[in-house]
């Protein structure tokens, strides 16, 4: 009888065993993620480029997920709000943070942003980006950037910018005061909205903004296209040179945006994301409708965009100490 007790606990303790083993699996699986609604934190306002992005990226996800995927604006202090918020949540894949290129620089403008890159995030994926681009109103003589440059020397000029530290501002500035040794005075607009609006109206020379912000003024030749900052000019603005051709050669920018998560979420997750972002990124439909906000899409592993952020943090780091702003 006391074998036949022995051998029946050790198949029931087997089995159980192997019931738990399975369960803690099939817990841990990407396919048990998500079974409940996630939450994209965008760290701006509705309506701006990252917003629309987000919300093109959500659907999408809610679609293959089967979930929703709600996206939750929490804007101010140049993204810090939203994206320390993020720093805080849960690290489970349900809380994601949708951010652009400030994440990498708001570290070397701001003592205390309310988080760290390094400590507090994983790049899951590089979703789209767009050059900057310098554009000229009415009240600018010059027809290119090499005669804006020799127009400033003369003269005292100004140019608008989304803000201090957006990356439109940051280019000109290590575009004036570092490669060509010239004082443009930047006026501070709140987004690239009324940046552009102030070159429309002759309020400001010529502005710095997102590729997206001017195309269509360019297009219809209210504003004229001085210089793009990406390698090569653009498809959709095949008469406006870049940067390097106007002779700053090495000059090259991007406003990308990327997907994060706090940096204990596991890495099935992680995976999992990546996975499903990088199938919409290959779908043309998708492809198009980003080019037709003057994004291009991007993708990648997440090895990669964490490679890429590295490089993006050191690269902002050094213009902002070239450029001399003081940290707030």
């Amino acid at each position: 009888m006391k074998k036949i007790t022995k051998s029946l606990f050790m198949v029931l303790s087997a089995l159980f065993i192997t019931s738990h083993t399975f369960y803690c699996f099939a817990q841990s699986s990407p396919l048990d993620f998500p079974n409940k609604q996630v939450r994209l934190v965008v760290p701006y306002a509705p309506g701006g480029p990252t917003d629309i992005i987000a919300r093109l990226i959500s659907q999408r996800l809610s679609e293959s997920w089967k979930q929703p995927v709600i996206v939750d604006n929490r804007p101010g202090a140049n993204g810090n709000t939203g994206t320390s918020s993020v720093a805080k949540a849960p690290a489970d894949g349900y809380t994601i943070l949708l951010n652009t290129t400030s994440i990498t620089v708001n570290a070397s403008l701001f003592n205390n942003p309310g988080y760290s890159l390094d400590k507090d995030f994983i790049g899951v994926a590089n979703v789209a980006s767009s050059p900057n681009i310098l554009v000229a109103g009415k009240s600018l003589h010059a027809i290119n950037l090499k005669d804006a440059i020799e127009e400033a020397r003369s003269g005292k000029l100004n140019y608008g910018s989304p803000g201090e530290g957006t990356t439109p501002h940051l280019s000109a500035e290590y575009l004036f005061k570092v490669l060509a040794k010239v004082y443009v005075e930047p006026i501070q607009y709140k987004g690239a909205g009324p940046a552009v609006n102030a070159a429309l109206t002759g309020e400001v020379q010529f502005s710095s903004v997102a590729v997206p912000a001017a195309s269509q003024f360019i297009k219809t030749g209210k504003l004229l296209g001085l210089a793009v900052t990406s390698a090569k000019r653009l498809p959709t603005l095949p008469d406006v040179p870049t940067v390097a051709e106007s002779g700053f050669s090495g000059f090259e920018d991007y406003t990308w945006v990327g997907v994060f998560v706090p940096k204990s979420t596991p890495d099935y997750i992680v995976e999992k994301i990546n996975a499903d972002i990088q199938k919409i990124l290959d779908d043309s439909t998708f492809k198009e409708r980003l080019n037709t906000i003057g994004f291009d899409a991007a993708g990648g592993s997440v090895v990669q965009i964490n490679q890429y952020l590295k490089k993006e943090s050191d690269k902002w780091a050094r213009v902002v100490r070239e450029i001399g702003i003081p940290k707030q």
